[in-house]
């Protein structure tokens, strides 16, 4: 009884370690720029910090005929070490009527139950001569750092791709999805580390209960004490059945014969 009180405690208090953590969020400038790569176009690309700004008077809308997608190489569970770099690769389809000019890919992190609190405004890449003629497809790498101080979990990750026709600046949205964020060097997140201890947790109160369900079964199987029956009554109980039988007549006169 003891040991059952003992682990409801521990689950109850697992419980409550798994209570939503309070998101608190620091911001931190990059340890260092993203290394160069090189576009489809062969256009040279630039760098910058955190803090600088894409240029417009306002809320940019997509061009006509310009889509886009986004590919996280070699990162399907789209897993984003803080501290350490990501990359990810931009496409970009003009289907429109002119060529367009790529001016810049940046992006932020929100929190994912509110997109008006942001949880870091990520590095802004600009791109230098990256022109992409209509019917054409062009690739952008774009590498980005989360703040080592942020606290691992699932956020919404927004980026966005900047871009000129006829010196007009157009913008589209090429994510707009969850990542996680881990701490460096590992693969699980507090919650996963939470419910992995949490389900070995449960495997020993299932095995608890299973051992004591089996000593119950053991003790009411146990073999009942043998009763030994006494040689006297057995053998008159026997002699008044054959009464009467010639089994019975050749015992008599056996016995008077000794």
């Amino acid at each position: 009884m003891a040991t059952r009180v003992w682990l409801t405690a521990l689950l109850l208090a697992f419980l409550l370690a798994a209570s939503p953590f309070t998101a608190r969020v620091a911001r931190a400038e990059s340890e260092e720029d993203a290394a160069a790569a090189e576009v489809v176009e062969g256009a040279d690309l630039g760098i910058v910090g955190d803090d600088t700004q894409v240029s417009s008077d306002g809320p940019l809308s997509p061009a006509p005929g310009v889509e886009t997608v986004v590919v996280f190489p070699k990162n399907a569970g789209k897993i984003v070490p803080a501290g350490e770099e990501t990359e990810l690769l931009v496409g970009l389809q003009n289907d429109g009527e002119s060529t367009l000019n790529v001016v810049a890919v940046h992006s932020t992190l929100h929190l994912p139950f509110d997109h008006r609190m942001y949880g870091q405004n990520l590095t802004v890449q600009n791109f230098f001569n990256a022109s992409v003629p209509v019917s054409v497809q062009a690739t952008f790498p774009y590498k980005f750092v989360v703040s080592k101080f942020l606290q691992p979990g699932a956020y919404d990750l927004v980026g966005y791709i900047v871009y000129e026709i006829d010196q007009h600046p157009y913008q589209n949205v090429f994510y707009n999805g969850t990542v996680e964020v881990v701490e460096a060097g590992g693969l699980l997140s507090v919650e996963s580390v939470f419910l992995i201890t949490l389900g070995i947790a449960l495997l020993g109160l299932f095995g608890l209960w299973a051992y004591g369900q089996v000593q119950q079964l053991s003790k009411k199987t146990k073999k009942a004490p043998k009763v030994e029956l006494g040689t006297g009554t057995t053998d008159a109980n026997m002699d008044e059945w054959l009464e009467g039988t010639s089994f019975a007549q050749r015992s008599k006169s056996k016995k008077k014969q000794t």
